[in-house]
């Protein structure tokens, strides 16, 4: 990397890479070009780490986790130990949450990865052409830029949400006093592991969705996750739409419409979270003087991640593929900074592939998806198998009482699996060997070969697989043929 001082616009560098964005797409791309002598400079004007680490996965599966302790003292009685109600000391759960943060915090620091060679600046960045930004009063003018810059909360329009205090999963992690009554807006993922998190530790809570809660899943799977919520007491109403909120008192009350009730209904509540999806993070890098085409859903790019400017890369939340709809995953993110790395440095031609891509929702019982859903597979294929097993079969989770859930595995005629999903315990464990199968376009038989140790719970899966061969248990050529082997003793 070569300095110079232009007469206006700073330092010039000239690394053979510019990483726009420290989350963790942006640190993945940086971390694995330097660690091949590649000169980088890595540009975030937030916090290292990006959501994932500040607001997102790190802190939501620490609350998760605290809810599940308190959830597990409750049901100890099941199995013979008596340990009362669980006493929640919420400002300790703030604690448990940001001491998590801090820990893997390190990891991602400015020091960190200066040490590791990179160049960390610290500001807003801004293209000021096809192939320059501008950054902390340096002018950058690189061989290849990656703008990973993510996504954030998106704050719908309601009519009075601008005066009233509301919270996103950017500043939800701050609360150190438990709500009394938590009313969320949007029944996506992060609402429902919201949701079920802070009842499990002593709020009352309120789920509006305007469509369908866990819309995006199996409907079959999504069903049992959503019976077993609404079972620990979150009132979850579908088809509700958001009129307007307004302040009252001390807490705000949300207006909603409904197709069974046209008539507007209040409900009050002490707190409010927006959790109506994200959107890409684009303000401040003025795509447009790089000639960099974008829209709405992020920066267009495709399927090797490049934008209309091929010096330009896209990767993560911020990436709009050729595909509709975003993949806003952490794993996706780390995903994309494998394929540019080899884009880049080795010149080798790179394809996104987002059938392969899986996901889970981390509420409990856990919803895990990878591959075509059953829906999906029926619109490509004109003959497909579905093969499911129910975790009240399996003898680990009967020993766990863990008996909510099943496994779907969707397959063509000829057995190559085309997608799995599943609604139960430990789901996003057991989804990693049906994500491979995906990936390496295994065949069924591969999971009625192998030996699963007993017992556990990815048992269902096997079980799932053998359903494959059942119709032949009645072929009666098959039969014949035993019968004449029996004549041989």
């Amino acid at each position: 990397m070569t300095d110079r001082s232009p007469s206006s616009s700073g330092t010039l560098l000239t690394p053979d890479i510019c990483v726009i964005g420290a989350g963790s797409g942006g640190l993945s791309v940086a971390a694995a070009a330097v660690a091949f002598g590649v000169d980088v400079v890595l540009v975030e004007k937030g916090k290292m780490g990006g959501d994932c680490l500040n607001y997102g996965c790190v802190p939501s599966k620490a609350l998760v986790a605290a809810a599940k302790h308190a959830h597990g003292i409750r049901e100890a009685a099941a199995f013979g130990v008596n340990a009362g109600d669980p006493q929640v000391d919420f400002a300790r759960v703030h604690a448990h949450v940001h001491e998590v943060i801090a820990s893997i915090a390190p990891h991602d620091s400015v020091e960190r990865f200066e040490g590791l060679g990179v160049r960390v600046l610290q500001d807003e960045a801004r293209f000021v052409d096809a192939r320059t930004v501008s950054a902390g009063g340096h002018t950058i003018r690189a061989r290849r830029f990656v703008i990973a810059t993510g996504a954030s909360p998106m704050v719908p329009p309601i009519p009075g949400l601008d005066d009233v205090s509301y919270l996103t999963n950017e500043t939800i992690f701050d609360l150190t006093e438990c709500p009394g009554h938590l009313v969320i807006i949007g029944g996506g993922p992060i609402g429902m592991e919201l949701a079920q998190a802070f009842r499990r530790l002593g709020a009352r809570v309120t789920v509006l969705e305007a469509m369908k809660a866990l819309g995006k899943d199996d409907p079959d799977l999504a069903g049992i996750v959503l019976e077993r919520l609404r079972a620990e007491g979150i009132d979850i109403r579908e088809g509700a739409k958001v009129a307007r909120v307004e302040q009252r008192g001390a807490g705000v009350a949300v207006h909603v419409e409904s197709d069974d009730a046209p008539a507007e209904a209040a409900i009050e509540g002490s707190h409010l979270l927006v959790a109506t999806g994200r959107r890409p993070n684009l303000a401040g890098l003025d795509l447009d003087a790089a000639g960099i085409i974008h829209d709405r859903r992020g920066i267009i790019v495709d399927r090797g991640l490049r934008t209309s400017n091929r010096r330009v890369y896209a990767i993560g939340d911020v990436a709009a593929g050729e595909e509709a709809g975003g993949l806003q995953f952490t794993h996706v993110a780390g995903y994309h900074a494998g394929l540019v790395i080899r884009s880049i440095l080795f010149r080798m031609p790179v394809h996104e592939n987002r059938g392969i891509i899986p996901w889970v929702t981390f509420t409990d019982p856990e919803l895990a998806s990878a591959g075509l859903s059953e829906a999906e597979a029926r619109a490509r294929h004109s003959d497909i198998r579905v093969l499911s097993s129910a975790y009240a079969e399996n003898d680990r989770a009967r020993a766990e009482r863990r008996t909510e859930g099943s496994i779907k595995v969707i397959t063509d005629s000829r057995g190559r699996i085309l997608g799995a999903a599943i609604a139960g315990a430990n789901a996003g464990e057991i989804i990693n060997m049906w994500a491979l199968a995906v990936s390496q376009k295994m065949k069924i038989k591969a999971f009625t070969g192998f030996i699963s140790p007993y017992p556990t719970m990815a048992e269902i899966g096997k079980r799932a697989a053998i359903g494959f061969y059942t119709p032949s248990l009645a072929n009666p050529w098959l039969r014949r043929l035993i019968r004449f082997l029996r004549v041989f003793g």
